[in-house]
């Protein structure tokens, strides 16, 4: 599947930690069928085997919602699973490295902070960008502050869309309107919550702006 800057309007990227005791499937099945409109699968501590199990349970599902899958820094999960794409940060393998190991996918998304790092994994074949984080965000205690006079630099510069995550939730997702982004990635925004569905369906009226 290929990505398309639709996708990146409701990224919603999963962390078990949010569950409350829920199934993974159960939540991924309610995000999708409030409006998300792609699915990163972010599992830093499962092993391979724990993490192929959830990916294959995880792709039917968004293959139902004609939405793509994407895996976060793991190719060979990626590869095993038939997901749509890989997503990696700074600190990850680098693109070259994921283009060698998995020439299929379609869809390879980087995070990055600077305008600088943005040039480069555009140059180095990057299908999208993820910037961040835009706001304070439990989710990941050390990420770097990204301004707005910084991302809005980015989506200037960039030809490939981008989505900002980090913080964001439906009392300050407008904030970026007019940014340039094509999109949010949520996290807990989307997964703490108890009726995610229902939640997911007011947050993506909030990215119809969106370009």
């Amino acid at each position: 599947m290929k990505l398309t800057k639709t996708n990146l309007k409701l990224y919603a990227v999963t962390d078990r930690a949010w569950l409350d005791g829920r199934t993974l499937k159960s939540c991924v099945a309610a995000a999708l069928a409030g409006g998300a409109t792609m699915i990163q699968l972010r599992e830093k501590q499962a092993s391979f085997e724990q993490f192929l199990q959830l990916a294959q349970k995880i792709k039917p599902l968004c293959q139902q919602y004609q939405v793509p899958l994407i895996i976060n820094d793991n190719v060979a999960v990626a590869k095993a699973c038939g997901a749509d794409g890989v997503h990696i940060g700074q600190g990850d393998q680098s693109i070259a490295q994921v283009k060698a190991e998995r020439p299929a996918a379609q869809i390879i998304g980087v995070s990055v902070q600077t305008v600088a790092q943005a040039r480069q994994a555009e140059q180095q074949g990057a299908s999208y960008l993820g910037v961040g984080a835009m706001f304070a965000t439990q989710t990941k205690g050390d990420a770097t502050a990204v301004s707005f006079t910084t991302l809005k630099q980015i989506t200037t510069t960039v030809n490939i869309p981008v989505c900002a995550i980090g913080g964001i939730h439906q009392g300050n997702i407008k904030q970026l309107y007019g940014t340039g982004i094509a999109g949010v990635a949520l996290v807990s925004e989307i997964f703490d919550q108890q009726q995610i569905q229902a939640h997911a369906q007011i947050l993506a009226k909030l990215t119809i702006p969106f370009q």
